[in-house]
């Protein structure tokens, strides 16, 4: 069951792992209001997209498109609000905005979480150029209208 959110305050993500530096590359993002910036090497491990019924409400939309990236790779500032919620696939994940606008920034699924990894909202990124999501999940709740690429693995449920 989702649980009320909670304030996390200023957090590096990855301090602590290594910090920035696994790639020469790095892309900038934040939320609508500027208060929450991060810093994250580039490129992703992984771009997708998720329609589950949870990510579009979330979202606000259709789909979330997220980018998997190392946590040790990730340098937030300002402070995130959270929101733990049980997936579709009935998984535990936290939810992280800025509390100031309500930009989504972050998924931390958390069996995700304790092998380093996170997702960062795609829409976030200052330069979203070279987006390419090579897996589409939760596809069997897509909305009726959405037509996914023909390229890209589709997984209907996990």
């Amino acid at each position: 069951m989702p649980s009320a959110p909670e304030s996390i305050g200023r957090t590096p993500v990855g301090a602590g792992e290594g910090g920035l530096g696994m790639s020469e590359e790095q892309r900038e993002g934040g939320c609508l209001c500027g208060q929450v910036r991060y810093k994250v090497a580039w490129p992703p491990l992984q771009v997708m997209t998720c329609q589950c019924t949870h990510c579009q409400k979330q979202s606000g939309s259709a789909i979330s498109v997220i980018a998997m990236v190392r946590k040790a790779d990730l340098e937030l500032t300002g402070e995130l609000t959270s929101y733990t919620d049980a997936g579709d696939s009935g998984n535990a994940l936290e939810r992280q905005f800025c509390g100031q606008c309500g930009s989504p920034l972050i998924s931390v699924i958390l069996a995700m979480d304790a092998q380093g990894m996170t997702f960062i909202k795609a829409g976030t990124l200052d330069d979203t150029s070279g987006l390419a999501p090579t897996v589409h999940l939760w596809t069997q709740s897509a909305q009726d209208w959405m037509i996914l690429p023909e390229a890209g693995a589709k997984v209907p449920r996990q």
